[in-house]
């Protein structure tokens, strides 16, 4: 019986997902004021926009509650394309996502780090593109928060 308890244990916690790695920067101001920023940064950068998705307006769609939060969805095919020739499994996680979300003292700007979108993936820990995703979501995030 314990032999089953440790197997069943050790299948419980290969199953489970290992935490993200993620950053986050905080403004003093609303949510739509920091997207747009977001937004304008990632345009003026040559990035393009895939999308802006306002979850508190769906929560409200759907007569739900939901603190306002908004994610931008946006990419540069001279950073991600990489990733993608060294694992196709990098579009799961492509293109890049940044979460901003009211928490009663203004917004928190949040976004997961490449080292921990890309982990498990056959791409190398030194792979000079992560460091230039880095470098282009940290210049990003701190545009959004008025940095």
């Amino acid at each position: 019986m314990k032999r089953l308890m440790t197997a069943a244990a050790a299948a419980l916690i290969a199953a489970t997902p290992a935490l993200a790695d993620f950053e986050e920067r905080r403004s003093t101001d609303d949510v739509a004021t920091v997207m747009d920023r977001l937004e304008a940064a990632v345009n003026t950068a040559g990035a393009t926009v895939f999308a802006r998705v306002n979850h508190g307006a769906g929560a409200v769609s759907v007569d739900m509650e939901l603190v306002d939060a908004e994610l931008l969805v946006f990419g540069n095919p001279m950073l991600g394309t990489p990733a993608l020739q060294d694992d196709i499994r990098a579009g799961l996680m492509l293109p890049l996502r940044v979460l901003v979300y009211a928490d009663g003292e203004g917004s928190v700007i949040t976004w997961e780090t490449p080292e921990g979108m890309f982990d498990g993936l056959e791409i190398a820990a030194e792979a000079p593109y992560l460091e230039r995703m880095n470098g282009a979501l940290n210049n990003l995030t701190a545009a959004a928060a008025g940095e």
